[in-house]
């Protein structure tokens, strides 16, 4: 069975600090993530959800946690939200995690997939500092709060002024998915390859409801 879920599962992209190489493909240019999209009539996530993992999994449902790290590490919660969906793929079952990365030591962990790189560059001098990356399938509430501040270090990463048709949201999601390096890239206007181009269109699929689910 987690053969099967790991060959469907594992055949998207994968984010969370993954740094593809970045292709010279043309995309055509994607409609503006922002803050400002239109909400769709998804229904309004619950403000109160248990942080242990369990055999259920909706981004929605962790609405109150995201708005509260959201807010900690001053990132867009609609973003953050957006990136719960966009790595929401795969089964996030603990055991099954644990399972795969048995076999793949570099998988990611999580419900906002991150890899043990990203966190550990992430955690320093932050309130989950003394916490360890191979907790994060157990405590969905640090995934996400490791998560806002992954993207809180990559904004203090991007330059002043870019020269892609990229606003912030979208250039920290690549980044997310990318590494932050891709994202200096794409920022200075180098083309999105076909893996990152995939992350954007799910972002943006992603982006009604998830401003929906984070209010």
């Amino acid at each position: 069975m987690i053969g099967v879920l790991a060959a469907a599962g594992w055949g998207i992209v994968r984010g969370g600090g993954h740094e593809p190489a970045a292709s010279s493909a043309v995309p055509s240019s994607p409609p503006s993530a922002t803050a400002s999209a239109p909400s769709s009539a998804a229904p309004h996530a619950s403000s109160t959800a248990p942080s242990k993992a369990s055999g259920v999994y909706e981004p929605a449902d962790y609405a109150a946690p995201v708005r509260k790290y959201a807010a900690e590490a001053g990132v867009n919660p609609q973003l953050l939200m957006a990136i719960l969906y966009n790595e929401a793929y795969k089964p996030h079952d603990p055991d099954f995690e644990r399972a795969w990365q048995r076999n793949k030591p570099d998988a990611a962990f999580g419900i906002a997939n991150m890899h043990r790189a990203a966190f550990d560059d992430t955690k320093p001098g932050r309130p989950f500092a003394d916490r360890r990356w191979e907790e994060l399938p157990d405590d969905r509430d640090l995934a996400i709060e490791a998560a806002a501040w992954h993207l809180h270090d990559l904004a203090g990463r991007l330059p002043a002024r870019v020269s892609a048709p990229l606003d912030k949201d979208e250039l920290l999601a690549l980044g997310y998915n990318a590494g932050a390096g891709n994202m200096l890239a794409f920022a200075r206007g180098v083309k999105i390859g076909s893996q990152a181009q995939s992350y954007l269109d799910r972002l943006h699929d992603n982006w009604a409801r998830s401003g929906e689910a984070a209010k």
